[in-house]
């Protein structure tokens, strides 16, 4: 398939299967529009298009194939109520074949106790509640440009005991990148699948279509400024965008501001990174800041290693 039907197919289908609509609440699986990068959420969210390293399994698996060697990541979310939320990934690059990467990701609580009317204090036994995704990714190059990923996702959501579903989901993406001050282009069809169904529900899950652009609006040889701009429609709402600004010095230390648009509790965010060379190993460390206005604040951090 040539770039140009690519493209062509990756705008025309969120036009023919999202339409303009909105319909809050009529999808599940809504742990999958949690963020899982300190770097991605302190930028607003607006990362598809300058996604780098084992993180693009989730946010753009067109970004696979400019990462070279093996590159790994560790994220771990602080959310709210006490939940847990967990992101590892790693890709490797394999020559002319592509690049292979694989991804888990992890919403889940802590043990609870089992409580019915009559014994509100507990029964003794007790449960815990997860949803997970499996991702498996493949991307290469079309052109020296132009690179298309995909990412086949397995989730499992488990409530209580025979209360539990699954779904297969698939990604769809492809990146543009130019010479001219890091310039890049990137869409994306994410979370295209089957249903969940509890009993006798069946609800899809959270589709949506991303496009985004980035650039270094300064370009120093020590100091760089990024400018990352992003828009997204879900099938289940209006249209949402995202801003954010990355400030490098020296591809040593970073800060980074985002803000969200559109979004009912999402608002603006902030954080920086620390980026090192050890014994030959890239090490990298971010963390990130994101109100949510009055559902508090979720606090994120990465570690990430390259070779």
């Amino acid at each position: 398939m040539k770039v140009p039907k690519i493209i062509g197919l990756l705008t025309l289908v969120p036009m023919l299967v999202y339409g303009q609509y909105n319909r809050p609440g009529s999808t599940d699986a809504q742990f999958l529009k949690i963020g899982v990068s300190p770097r991605a959420t302190a930028l607003g969210d607006a990362y598809i298009a300058i996604v780098n390293g084992a993180e693009g399994t989730y946010y753009n698996p067109a970004a696979l194939p400019w990462v070279k060697g093996t590159d790994a990541v560790f994220n771990h979310t602080v959310w709210f109520a006490g939940i847990n939320h967990d992101f590892v990934a790693a890709s490797q690059d394999m020559g002319d074949f592509g690049t292979l990467g694989l991804s888990v990701t992890a919403l889940y609580t802590d043990e609870m106790k089992v409580r019915t009317p009559l014994q509100p204090e507990g029964t003794g036994e007790t449960f815990y509640v997860g949803n997970y995704r499996f991702g498996l990714s493949y991307a290469r190059h079309l052109t020296d440009r132009v690179t298309f990923g995909v990412t086949v996702s397995y989730i499992r959501m488990s409530l209580y005991e025979d209360f539990k579903a699954g779904a297969y989901s698939i990604d769809v993406a492809t990146m543009y990148v130019s010479d001219f001050r890091g310039f890049r282009f990137a869409m994306e069809i994410a979370n295209f699948g089957s249903e969940i169904q509890y009993v006798n529900e069946s609800y899809p899950l959270p589709t949506n279509f991303t496009f985004g652009v980035g650039m270094n609006a300064i370009d120093g040889e020590t100091q760089k400024l990024l400018v990352t701009l992003a828009a997204t429609k879900p099938n289940e709402g209006e249209p949402l965008a995202q801003a954010g600004l990355e400030w490098n010095y020296d591809n040593l230390f970073f800060l980074r501001g985002g803000r969200r648009f559109n979004y009912s509790a999402a608002t603006y965010s902030f954080g920086g990174g620390v980026h090192l060379d050890v014994a030959g190993v890239g090490v990298r460390a971010d963390y990130s800041y994101a109100s949510y206005q009055e559902l508090g604040a979720a606090h994120r951090f990465g570690l990430g290693i390259s070779f």
